[in-house]
């Protein structure tokens, strides 16, 4: 490859550090972020869904107001779409962060008896019942 045709980041952007993950996971999300997704997409989903996960209580409420694009689910959705699309090392090194969340996730909520998942084809975040 050409050097000059190589990614470079953009320059003077502030940059929403993803704690847990090496300096390579880092420029590897940054890359990702620049071509596929939006500045700080991974950052903002990863503490979206440890802030939701930091609420008290056993089972986790459900939302008092319901903001599509601002649910634990829709940051779960940024996650995977991540995962999917990053190197293998990256994908490890982010996975790790993402398992813990959905262990914690899967112990809050109960599963969906009448969940119909054809919609969310793999996407078990979503087949999930929260306290209401």
């Amino acid at each position: 490859m050409v050097r000059a045709e190589r990614w470079r980041p953009r320059r003077h952007v502030p940059v929403q550090r993803i704690p847990g993950v090496s300096a390579l996971t880092r420029a590897a999300v940054r890359r990702l972020e620049d071509e596929r997704l939006e500045p700080d997409a991974v950052a903002r989903a990863l503490s979206r869904c440890e802030r939701e996960l930091r609420r008290p209580g056993r089972y986790l409420g459900a939302p008092e107001v319901w903001q599509p694009g601002l649910e634990f689910e829709d940051a779960r959705d940024t996650l995977q779409e991540a995962l999917h699309h990053l190197p293998h090392g990256a994908r490890r090194d982010l996975g790790r962060l993402v398992l813990r969340v959905d262990a914690e996730f899967e112990r809050r909520t109960l599963p969906d008896p009448g969940a119909v998942p054809l919609w969310t084809a793999g996407r078990w975040w979503w087949w999930r019942i929260r306290e209401l």
